[in-house]
């Protein structure tokens, strides 16, 4: 076997490969006469079609088989010769049979030679914050909203957090425009649901009333034929509903899984949940800027295969999320560029943490994997049962060491970045 080696562009390589044309001659020969010996034709017995018959019928087919096989096989050969490491499947061209040699073309890409720069440049802000009683309070008043009651004020006027429930028709120029227009539809003022003004042109009116509120649609409103109009909408107000909170009484707190009705035990598993939501929080947030920071420091060209494959990962995801809820038919065909940007960022990342991981010679701790699975467990009503699931599934305890070993280099890098601790509120972590 004969092989040349070529640089095209950027991480593109081009194999040039001749081998012995006899063999190939030879495989093919081979594989006619095994056809032939399991093939059932009219008028001959089975396993007596004369090679002739068979080389008539399939041969070009036979040749383009046994060709695409060996070129496959001698381009690995080849890469291994070479010491090559290709970064996706090659494209495979047949070339001219010359001088007894057939000659083909593999062209590939290869991976980027990753040259980490300093650490000890990386600027990171680590946030640190803790769960305090305000914030188990505010929890415990978030839970009576989700249950909260909705009573009619026959004569009250609308406030903010009040429900409302009208009819309005909406008119630019006079004119009523598509989608302007709709019954009994119901908004809790406050909630930011419709454009600028909207709501609090509400505001004071009370059931039964008649009235019209004028708004300006947003420069960057969806709709491109309603961008910056302005709009009168009529409103029929038929009804005006008050917000009452539940009492955070025992049966309240039951439904939380709470059996003693006791509020200490259900600010105790409150302040639990908080306190594990806000480790993954923080540990997330900083693991995603010590990875913004990292690709800023380290621009590499990645090649366009894995990128693509990425690309169809994200996209099969994306299908997975709409199938639960839309037949299969009707699912939309999601463009590329949907998915190049996130792809790219998850293909580089995936190249510097590699290199991270190589150079540092890490391994994934498995006290630090069988913490984490403590931790994803925690969040079950039967922690040992996930527990014990992860360590029989050799599938999902390989995904979580990767994450754990990811991990790791995330922290060697803060180990030598230049690191500001900041102290924040629990909401501010939570709602940012």
């Amino acid at each position: 076997m004969q092989v040349s080696l070529e640089t095209t562009e950027g991480l593109e390589r081009r194999l040039s490969i001749a081998v012995d044309a006899q063999t190939i001659d030879e495989e093919i020969k081979q594989a006619v006469r095994d056809i032939a010996k399991r093939e059932r034709m009219p008028g001959f017995r089975p396993g007596k079609v004369p090679a002739s018959v068979i080389q008539k019928r399939y041969g070009a087919a036979i040749e383009a088989d046994v060709k695409d096989k060996a070129m496959q096989r001698h381009f690995y050969e080849a890469v291994i010769q070479e010491k090559i490491t290709p970064a996706g499947a090659p494209t495979l061209e047949v070339g001219e049979v010359k001088d007894g040699q057939f000659h083909f073309s593999a062209t590939f890409e290869v991976f980027p030679e990753v040259e980490l720069n300093d650490f000890a440049a990386l600027e990171i802000e680590k946030v640190s914050a803790e769960v305090a009683d305000g914030d188990v309070d505010n929890m415990v008043e978030t839970l009576r909203k989700q249950r909260v009651n909705w009573v009619e004020a026959a004569d009250g006027a609308l406030e903010e957090g009040d429900r409302a429930t009208f009819d309005f028709v909406g008119k630019i120029d006079g004119e009523e425009f598509e989608g302007g227009k709709a019954e009994g539809f119901s908004l809790e003022i406050g909630s930011g649901r419709m454009i600028p003004g909207f709501e609090d042109g509400l505001k004071s009116h009370k059931a039964g009333e008649q009235f019209t509120i004028k708004v300006t649609f947003p420069e960057d409103y969806h709709a491109e034929n309603l961008k910056g109009k302005e709009a009168e909408f009529d409103i029929t107000l038929t009804k005006v509903e008050k917000a009452e909170l539940p009492e955070v009484t025992a049966d309240f707190i039951k439904q939380f899984g709470i059996e003693s009705g006791e509020l200490a035990d259900l600010k105790a598993e409150l302040q639990k949940n908080m306190e594990r939501e806000l480790k993954q929080k923080l540990r997330s947030d900083i693991k995603e800027q010590v990875l913004d920071k990292l690709l800023e420091a380290n621009d590499i060209t990645v090649p366009s295969a894995l990128v693509k494959n990425e690309v169809e990962q994200l996209r099969k995801q994306a299908m997975e999320r709409f199938g639960g809820q839309v037949d299969p038919k009707n699912l939309p065909n999601l463009p590329d560029e949907l998915f190049e940007e996130q792809a790219q960022r998850r293909v580089k990342v995936g190249l510097l943490l590699g290199e991270v991981i190589k150079v540092n010679e890490l391994k994934a701790d498995d006290e630090k994997v069988q913490e984490h699975l403590k931790e994803i467990a925690s969040a079950y009503e039967q922690p040992e049962q996930v527990i014990e699931y992860y360590n029989n599934n050799k599938e999902m305890k390989e995904n979580l060491s990767n994450v754990v070993l990811e991990e790791q280099a995330v922290d060697l890098i803060l180990d030598k970045a230049k690191v500001t601790e900041v102290t924040k509120a629990f909401d501010e972590i939570m709602n940012n």
